[in-house]
């Protein structure tokens, strides 16, 4: 039992790591439609700017935090802009833009270890550790739990009570009925590129300060993205968040009696039974 309070734990804090991963994908994707996978090496871009930012410049890690998160949203915009925006206004198929963003995907992952290197770069934290009865939990793990908390509600508030939020959320529902009642979809697909980007950046940040960036980090980072939003519903911010803690929690209550070596299957197994009995997802909607 107290193995199993332990991966609970394990699972609740990993889970809060994918939602927020998920969130930033899904209002990319929901909202414009493009699958963004060069979402991930904004994610490393996003941890290895702060990284820069506190060894070679020398700033606190607060403000370099900061920076990294600003850095990644300017990357998300001109990956819009420079990339996408010429696809989208040609109407190029689906399957063009998908192949656009896998390019992208390999230079800016590539463009990473050519810059600063395959070897790992980490920040010196040093986070108080708690003992609560049988579970052990860290400092960096209650800031993944409170960063989802305050980021999904930030970004509820944003989406229901600004004008702008309700454009993303029209724009979500109908895109080409949005643009009728005059929404600027190319201004509101701006948007969630640098929000979806700055969201990215706030678990990129945390993992640098737990276990270190290295260049390939964003594979896993937008492969569980895409799996949290397919596995909640594409268009659902909701179902984008449960999905990731779905997934976070089934990989790691599965440990309990599944050998290590098969975690990473776990997410497949739940990806394929939602296709199988809800391909729609587990939510529709934002």
């Amino acid at each position: 039992m107290d193995l199993f309070l332990q991966l609970l734990v394990n699972g609740i804090v990993n889970g809060s790591h994918y939602a927020l991963l998920g969130l930033g994908f899904g209002l990319i994707f929901g909202t414009t439609g493009i699958v963004h996978f060069a979402y991930g090496p904004v994610y490393t871009l996003a941890a290895y700017a702060t990284w820069a930012l506190v060894a070679l410049l020398g700033l606190p890690l607060i403000a370099a935090a900061g920076g990294g998160i600003v850095i990644a949203a300017a990357i998300g915009v001109a990956s819009y802009l420079l990339l996408y925006k010429p696809f989208v206004d040609r109407q190029a198929p689906t399957f063009v833009v998908l192949i656009a963003s896998l390019g992208l995907f390999i230079v800016l992952e590539n463009t990473v270890g050519i810059v600063f290197g395959t070897d790992k770069k980490v920040v010196d934290v040093s986070p108080d550790i708690f003992l609560m009865g049988p579970v052990v939990f860290t400092e960096l793990q209650l800031w993944q739990i409170g960063a989802l908390i305050i980021v999904g509600g930030g970004l509820a508030a944003f989406l229901r009570l600004t004008s702008y939020g309700k454009a993303v959320r029209a724009m979500t529902d109908n895109a080409d009925m949005a643009r009728v009642i005059g929404i600027d979809t190319g201004k509101v697909s701006m948007l969630v590129f640098a929000l979806g980007s700055a969201i990215a950046a706030i678990p990129a940040i945390l993992i640098l300060m737990k276990d270190g960036g290295v260049p390939n980090m964003g594979f896993i980072a937008v492969f569980v993205a895409f799996l949290a939003v397919v596995v909640g519903g594409v268009g659902s911010l909701i179902g984008a968040v449960i999905g990731g803690f779905l997934l976070g929690l089934v990989e790691n209550v599965g440990m309990w009696q599944i050998p290590t070596e098969w975690q990473s299957t776990i997410a497949f197994f739940v990806l394929f039974l939602v296709l199988l009995f809800r391909p729609q997802g587990l939510f529709k909607g934002t």
